[in-house]
């Protein structure tokens, strides 16, 4: 197994609490490849039933969900070691809610259902972490619904610094996104996102030098 290929792995929740070893010898009698994809390429469409369980080796997939009028919200970003949506994968509706696409050149490593489901009943390590993964999707999910669905603007972008400062252990973050990429995970315009920025750095709660920003006082943010 590729060098890459196991820096991957030792990075996924499924394989947590195993050694590189361990991982290496848990899939020795796996059926599974290596598929690549090149930026700006469609992984999956909404609405495609979930086949086969990818764990994303390499790149950056986007997550998207559509309505009919054309609006898109960003749900998610899946990097190096992420597994791709592996709650539909033994749902009784295994359509994805959400299209996929590459943010980057993506590797991702394929097993198929069943192949994937015999791993899971071989080792009970991993079955467990396989568990405790749709556990935490699901505690995921509904964070992220309360934000997009109750939040103001000025709620979602004061939640999103808040997060980026306790993610990076600052109060000065960077942001990796841009600003309309921004706007579209929480499903808002880009307009209304520099506007609350714009009020936030007059009224003192911030600083901003490009994708760099500095909180000055979180109790202006309220």
């Amino acid at each position: 197994m590729e060098q890459k290929v196991i820096d991957a792995l030792t990075l996924c929740p499924l394989f947590a609490g195993m050694s590189p070893m361990e991982i290496e010898l848990s899939l020795s009698g796996a059926d599974y490849r290596l598929v690549e994809y090149v930026d700006h390429d469609i992984f999956a469409l909404a609405g495609m039933p979930c086949k086969y369980a990818d764990i994303v080796v390499s790149g950056e997939l986007i997550c998207r969900m559509s309505a009919m009028s054309g609006k898109q919200v960003e749900m998610s970003r899946l990097r190096k070691g992420n597994l791709v949506a592996p709650a539909f994968l033994f749902g009784k509706d295994r359509n994805m809610p959400v299209g996929v696409e590459t943010g980057s050149k993506v590797t991702v490593l394929r097993m198929r259902r069943e192949v994937f489901a015999q791993l899971l009943h071989n080792n009970w390590q991993l079955a467990e972490n396989f568990i405790r993964v749709l556990s935490n999707i699901n505690v995921f999910l509904t964070n992220r619904m309360r934000v997009v669905s109750l939040f103001t603007v000025r709620e979602k972008v004061a939640w999103l610094l808040m997060e980026r400062a306790g993610e990076q252990g600052s109060d000065t973050i960077r942001l990796y996104r841009s600003r309309q990429e921004i706007a579209d995970s929480f499903g808002i315009q880009k307009f209304s996102l520099l506007r609350v920025l714009s009020d936030f750095q007059k009224e003192g709660a911030i600083k901003i030098n490009g994708r760099e920003i500095t909180i000055l006082d979180r109790s202006k943010m309220r």
